[in-house]
């Protein structure tokens, strides 16, 4: 029907997460179809930066016509490749395992879902898809990415015709969706950020990385070091009182930690994961100054105060749900499933998100709260809303998304310094929609550090190290037992924003020190960790034996590289790690000797085994500039 052209213009998506142009150069193409028949008229859009390797895509269908129309399924973006022997690469896994690297060869007449029907992004497959040719490596070769900005059910579909052409579709998962458009009202997809790399997986991840951290994050924190966090749950779970907390605090203070977080368990009647949940109200048997005079005595040890939520969750034990039954998630004349014994508020309803967000923002008024952590520990069922007419129940899941999308611009709105982290059950809702709000996002609740490595690994494929949530913990580890020295922790939480999931009293005086030396080496790196290259160098998923990566910094005059073994070995020889992204004529110093970039390119810097399991270095590569 008609097509426009708009410079320096990428459309905002009301209600949604999306790219913005910022201090960029973009232009966006806009084709409007026109069915006269069924009388619907479709936008597609198209956005490219001028700094970017990247095409924005997303699609508005607008109801012309003078009767009803249902929407049953509405893809974001497609995109025909050409005949070839190409591999999907998605990002598979479940709780405490998330995003784990999968790929296998696309076979001609196979059709690929690789979707989530569970409510949000999930732990067990990402929004987030790469087609890539057959011998394409981390260095070489075409890589096709496909990420979508959206955090709720999705789909993206593969399809290899009986020629061996491709098709791939992203966009809102079809299952159980439906959509009902009145005469002039109009639907939006999300945002799909489709990204192309002739330099191998590598090159399609710094890409998105270079496009997420810039342009997609809106934080005042984005582009500052986040303050070094303590978190009381793996110490105390729900026992805990004033005094503990603020011995904590006191001891993480005493080793740099700058923040002090507080866990489930402050409200209500939260004395374990039965009751409470809803009552966002503090409990003064635990904390008989309150959350204001806690919030005070942390600040007076020198530490910020933070604070755990699950906004949209409700235990049938609350008064929450005794005096609003009808604003849980449920089917009528149906039993509920409980998960965690709990229920779903339903957030397409406007009076439960206002309910939320005041009790919240309540909260944050009463005390000097600087980080809120926004959890949600269980999937969406038994779907049906009291606030919907039966013949719209299908709208429910989108509409419970942009609910939670609601109720994160308002609080950030009203509390503009705010740092929100968002989590769910771990890293179930690690996703592009979220970066929109939050600029870290807690990756998993398996925090052992062998497990971390290929979880991390798969998460920074897509996301930048920045928004990576990730911290220390003690051992044997409460996920898989397993025990790994304090250094290992410590260096796998560097690729993150960094924190502590322990209680600090009950460490050795050796460990107290590192502490010690592991903040002071956060600040130390953080700049050149947050807004430096990533580059995988090795992956101890594929060779059993090591796992390396490392940053460089975008001059190239710096670089730090990290090294973890993995079990130790007898008679274990030293091994040559081939460094990237460095300038192959410069010299570089690593540990007081001198090698060209070249040299540590094409040779590699040579590494000792140590002795032990799952030892670990950090090297920083530094240009000598004499």
């Amino acid at each position: 029907k008609d097509y426009t052209i708009k410079e320096n213009y990428i459309p905002e998506i009301e209600g949604m997460p999306s790219l913005f142009i910022g201090n960029k150069s973009a232009q966006t193409l806009e084709i409007t179809l026109e069915d006269k028949i069924s009388g619907v008229e479709v936008v597609l859009s198209y956005s490219v930066f001028d700094d970017y390797d990247v095409i924005l895509r997303n699609t508005r269908i607008h109801n012309i016509s003078d009767s009803t129309i249902e929407i049953d399924s509405a893809y974001s973006a497609n995109l025909d490749i050409a005949k070839g022997n190409y591999d999907l690469i998605y990002f598979s896994g479940g709780w405490g395992r998330e995003r784990e690297f999968c790929r296998s060869e696309i076979q001609q007449g196979a059709k690929i879902d690789i979707s989530n029907a569970r409510g949000g992004s999930g732990h067990t497959l990402n929004p987030f898809i790469m087609v890539s040719e057959h011998n394409a490596d981390e260095d070489k070769g075409n890589v096709y990415g496909f990420s979508l900005i959206y955090s709720g059910n999705h789909s993206s579909m593969i399809e290899c015709d009986q020629y061996g052409n491709i098709r791939v579709q992203q966009g809102i998962n079809p299952f159980m969706f439906k959509w009902t458009l009145e005469k002039g009202e109009s639907f939006v997809t999300p945002q799909c950020v489709m990204c192309y790399s002739e330099n191998g997986i590598g090159g399609l991840s710094r890409e998105l990385n270079d496009v997420y951290r810039t342009n997609l994050c809106r934080s005042k924190w984005a582009d500052k070091d986040r303050p070094i966090l303590i978190n009381n749950w793996e110490a105390t779970y729900f026992d805990f009182d004033e005094d503990k907390l603020l011995s904590i605090a006191k001891r993480a203070k005493e080793a740099g930690v700058e923040l002090f977080v507080l866990d489930d368990g402050w409200f209500g009647t939260r004395n374990d994961d039965f009751s409470g949940l809803g009552d966002w109200t503090v409990n003064y048997d635990k904390l008989p100054s309150g959350i204001d005079g806690l919030a005070k005595k942390i600040n007076d040890i020198g530490l910020k105060f933070g604070l755990w939520f699950e906004p949209e969750m409700v235990n049938p034990d609350s008064d929450l749900y005794r005096a609003h039954p009808d604003w849980a998630i449920s089917v009528p004349n149906r039993i509920s499933s409980l998960s965690r014994n709990q229920l779903i508020l339903d957030l397409s309803r406007d009076d439960v998100c206002d309910y939320i967000i005041t009790a919240v923002s309540d909260v944050l008024k009463s005390a000097n709260i600087e980080y809120v952590k926004w959890d949600m520990n269980r999937q969406l069922t038994t779907m049906g809303s009291c606030g919907l007419p039966a013949d719209r129940q299908g709208e429910l899941y989108h509409r419970y998304v942009l609910g939670v999308y609601k109720m994160q611009e308002r609080l950030l709105q009203d509390f503009p310094e705010l740092l929100l982290e968002n989590c769910s059950g771990g890293g179930a809702r690690f996703d592009a929609g979220m970066l929109y709000y939050s600029p870290q996002i807690w990756c998993s609740d398996d925090t052992d550090a062998v497990e971390r490595l290929a979880i991390q690994e798969g998460t920074a494929m897509v996301y930048p190290v920045s928004t990576i949530g990730a911290h220390v913990s003690v051992c044997p580890n409460h996920t898989v037992g397993r025990i790994t020295p304090f250094e290992t922790r410590g260096n796998v939480a560097l690729l993150g924003t960094f924190g502590y999931e322990l209680d600090i009293t009950k460490l050795s005086a050796e460990e107290k020190e590192l502490v010690k030396k592991q903040t002071a080496d956060y600040h130390k790196y953080n700049e050149l960790i947050r807004e430096g290259d990533y580059y995988r160098l090795a992956s101890i998923a594929e060779n059993g034996r090591y796992d390396s990566w490392m940053i460089v910094e975008k001059t190239k005059k710096k670089a730090l590289v990290f090294y973890v073994q993995g079990m130790a070995a007898a008679n274990g020889k030293s091994r040559f790690v081939k460094l990237k992204g460095l300038k192959a004529q410069s010299r570089y110093r690593i540990d007081g000797k001198e090698y060209s970039g070249s040299v540590l390119m094409q040779a590699g810097l040579k590494v000792a085994q140590e002795f032990g399991d799952f030892k670990s270095r950090i090297f920083l590569v530094e240009e000598n500039v004499d």
